[in-house]
């Protein structure tokens, strides 16, 4: 990818030429006066972005770099990626309305990686909420403070149930599940992406081989797996498969050797760990762990998992469970060595409280299933001093959490 719009924008006398840009230096800064020509026009009136607002986007990716790439030289392609790398967060959407290569850049998986490598990366909360009478969700961005940075756009599907959520290459994937529209329920195989750094609209992706509900989901290298649940006429299902982002294509896999349902799924050392829900092969809830393995394209089976959970989060390389009978401790996995432990969780005032789960600087986050005055949010910090795990957090989303997913770019 050649990057010389970003040339042009720094000062390449190369391209200042035929560009219709030119710079000029004024109390000891570059700043640049841009004449529009018919080649970015289009861009300018598609993302509806000012000319002065561009030029301070583009002030502000400067400001991080060395006073010799201020000057009219070129950089290389590896230099100008950095420089936009630097540039915060809030400001990836304007960075896109600069031009199709920017844009293109932003998308790609390789951006997060330089933004990983140069220590930039910034934690945002994406939170499903819904109001008291759980008759409207929506999808609300909170950042490391707990500040409220807006509304996502409504997916193009009728609110479903027993949907997927993950996170993959920064983007924010929302899949399958279960919905009813003038009073007949189906089943879905649809996925929808939403780009978390150009803050774009919901785009369609590739469908489930199998349209399922009450599944689980996890990314694990790069692909995103999908596994059991319910299909279209309610069976419980074995079947099992994986998205490629690359070709955007699901692809079946070995399946589970017994139907389950209603479970979750992790990812550790890049194996897959599904575990929780039931399955045919037991009275009740099932223990049993499946445990797939990517390279080997094989299921095996541990026996210690465990059972009715309500809410879970990976964090610090380690699975943190909530079971219905039992909401006042967290239960801890630690796959080095298959083990658990119980953890109590600090009273909060009620008896009956319930949790979802977040995550922010590698620290769990308790929400509260119910709107009760002077709750504030528990926080658990696995990496604290023993007796001083439990905080409380200001980090609180506007109504009732659904479900939650920490997205880093």
């Amino acid at each position: 990818m050649a990057f010389t719009d970003f040339g042009a924008m720094c000062g390449r006398r190369d391209n200042l030429r035929g560009s219709g840009i030119s710079a000029s230096r004024t109390t000891g800064r570059n700043y640049f006066k841009i004449k529009t020509s018919m080649d970015y026009e289009s861009d300018w009136t598609r993302h509806g972005k000012s000319l002065a607002f561009t030029a301070r986007v583009i002030r502000s990716a400067t400001l991080f770099m060395p006073w010799s790439c201020k000057i009219p030289i070129g950089l290389p392609d590896d230099v100008a990626k950095h420089c936009l790398a630097l540039v915060p967060r809030a400001n990836f959407p304007a960075m896109g309305g600069v031009c199709k290569k920017w844009r293109s850049f932003i998308k790609s998986r390789e951006f997060i990686t330089v933004r990983k490598l140069a220590k930039v990366l910034e934690e945002w909360l994406y939170v499903l909420t819904t109001d008291a009478e759980g008759k409207e969700s929506h999808w609300k961005v909170l950042d490391c403070m707990g500040h409220n940075h807006r509304l996502l756009p409504p997916m193009p599907d009728p609110m479903k149930a027993g949907f997927g959520v993950v996170v993959l290459n920064g983007k924010l994937l929302v899949m399958a599940g279960y919905s009813v529209i003038d009073g007949t329920g189906s089943a879905s195989a649809d996925v929808y992406q939403y780009d978390s750094c150009l803050n774009s609209r919901w785009s369609k992706l590739a469908n489930m081989n199998v349209a399922r509900y009450d599944f689980a989901c996890a990314e694990v290298n790069g692909m995103v797996y999908a596994v059991g649940g319910y299909g279209i006429d309610g069976d419980s299902l074995s079947s099992a498969e994986v998205y490629n982002p690359d070709t955007d294509k699901w692809a079946l896999i070995e399946s589970l050797r017994r139907p389950r349902w209603g479970c979750f799924a992790c990812s550790f050392e890049g194996k897959l760990y599904v575990m929780g829900g039931r399955s045919s092969f037991t009275i009740g809830n099932s223990r049993f762990v499946d445990v797939y393995n990517p390279e080997r394209q094989t299921w095996c089976e541990m026996k210690n998992g465990c059972v009715m959970v309500t809410a879970h989060a990976v964090v610090d390389k380690r699975l943190f469970c909530m079971e219905w009978k039992n909401q006042r401790k967290l239960a801890i996995f630690n796959p080095e060595d298959n083990s658990w432990k119980m953890v109590p969780v600090p009273l909060t005032g009620s008896t009956s409280i319930g949790f979802r789960f977040g995550i922010m600087d590698e620290k769990l986050l308790l929400f509260s299933l119910k709107e009760e005055p002077g709750y504030h949010t528990l926080l658990y910090d696995p990496k604290a001093a023993p007796g001083s795990e439990w905080q409380t957090s200001d980090i609180k989303p506007s109504g009732l959490c659904l479900c939650s997913v920490t997205i880093k770019a």
